[in-house]
């Protein structure tokens, strides 16, 4: 008798995870293995965000709290939204969550019916299709490409919502093609989604700092989709917050109710501590850690410089995020030391056993062409990346 259900049966693991396991079990064979697979960024938490967390704990903030968050930090996140964003949300409009993905999965549980489509541009983050499944819902997959800079247009997405369509899930800037959406390009799709009050927008925007050229717009600034959008965002990126599972979402007051409750049956409120400390992170201006930001810039450059030197490699400059998406089609059906490439998967794992370098294939973001690299990483570890991948593929080249 199987005791499993469907709903898990249906769910593959992230890959993410899978080569990040991979790239660890050999290192801990003594193998010198470089992983540029997770998106973390290598910086330690800022000292004033950890003060935070000691203050919190020496004045007792053990205690459990509200399920969407402390009255104070849906205030800062409210803050933050206006300060950097031009939005104007009330704190009852925010729900904070252990992490962004449970942000996103709360409100994809709080309007998706088994059966609904949600529309998700390609290449998404590997966990969106993953998250649709769980809820009961169907994914319906928007092409892009290295041509169109991985986005998608407004003609392309009026031309894909139907009766079914119940939500658009993206990100911007996106993970993993280091793209974003400008304001024109958000407007352009902000009059088709309001042709359709059935369709909610999942805007995720964790990556909003970390943008190189301009300030990330957000679609829900956009008067006509504002009711129709709820906006996604958290530490982990611009803060280095990561193991601190603190995200938001902001929401039109229906759907953060929804969200509360969802979460009140799930995991109630977020740790207390890293939501403390998440107030402070919040109201200081974020120029106080552009040096992330600024160092991330620099190894992009590197890369970019390094990675058009790596043959069969197309790749696009990055103007967000830390990921590198090229597009190694040139690969796809070739034998490489006996290992027959059918898609970036493959060639992702031949990367890793022949030049010990890890990194993600493209076909859980919905690309098989293409492949994830972070660049989340020391200049000294990227340059010798950048080395091995070229030689294990120079004899392939020749």
């Amino acid at each position: 008798m199987d005791k499993l259900s469907d709903r898990v049966k249906r769910l593959g693991y992230s890959q993410t995870f899978v080569m990040s396991n991979k790239a660890r079990e050999m290192k801990a064979a003594g193998i010198d293995v470089i992983s540029l697979t997770l998106g973390e960024p290598d910086f330690d938490v800022p000292d004033n965000i950890k003060q935070a967390a000691f203050d919190a704990i020496n004045q007792n903030y053990s205690h459990y709290s509200p399920v969407p968050g402390f009255a104070e930090l849906r205030e800062a996140v409210a803050f933050k939204l206006k300060r950097d964003n031009n939005l104007d949300y009330k704190p009852t409009q925010i729900c904070v969550s252990n992490g962004a993905k449970q942000a996103i999965l709360n409100v994809l549980a709080s309007v998706v019916n088994d059966g609904d489509e949600v529309l998700l541009p390609v290449p998404y983050w590997v966990s969106y299709d993953e998250m649709v499944k769980m809820m009961g819902g169907t994914s319906v997959m928007l092409p892009t490409s290295y041509v169109t800079d991985f986005k998608i247009t407004a003609e392309q997405l009026e031309e894909s919502i139907t009766d079914k369509t119940k939500v658009i899930l993206f990100s911007s800037p996106c993970n993993p093609s280091g793209g974003y959406y400008t304001y024109d390009e958000l407007k352009s799709m902000a009059k088709v989604i309001a042709k359709y009050p059935h369709v909610t927008v999942i805007s995720d925007e964790i990556y909003e700092y970390i943008n190189y050229e301009t300030k990330t717009t957000s679609i829900a600034q956009f008067p006509e989709v504002y009711e129709q959008t709820a906006v996604i965002n958290g530490m982990s990126k611009a803060f280095a917050m990561t193991g601190w599972r603190i995200g938001y979402s902001a929401c039109p007051e229906w759907l953060a109710k929804a969200c509360e409750k969802i979460q009140g049956q799930m995991t109630s409120g977020a740790n207390t501590m890293a939501q403390r400390a998440s107030i402070t992170a919040l109201k200081t201006n974020p120029s106080e850690y552009k040096y992330m930001i600024d160092a991330f810039q620099k190894r992009r450059d590197l890369v970019y410089d390094l990675m058009k030197e790596i043959p069969g490699f197309k790749v696009l400059l990055p103007k967000a995020a830390f990921y590198f998406f090229p597009d190694i089609s040139y690969y796809i059906g070739k034998t490489l030391n006996g290992m027959e490439i059918k898609d970036s998967d493959d060639f992702a794992l031949f990367l890793l056993e022949k030049a010990h370098v890890g990194c993600v294939g493209g076909v859980s973001f919905g690309s098989p062409e293409c492949i994830r690299f972070s660049y989340a990483a020391s200049e000294e570890d990227l340059r010798e990346a950048m080395k091995r991948i070229k030689d294990a593929l120079s004899p392939f080249n020749s």
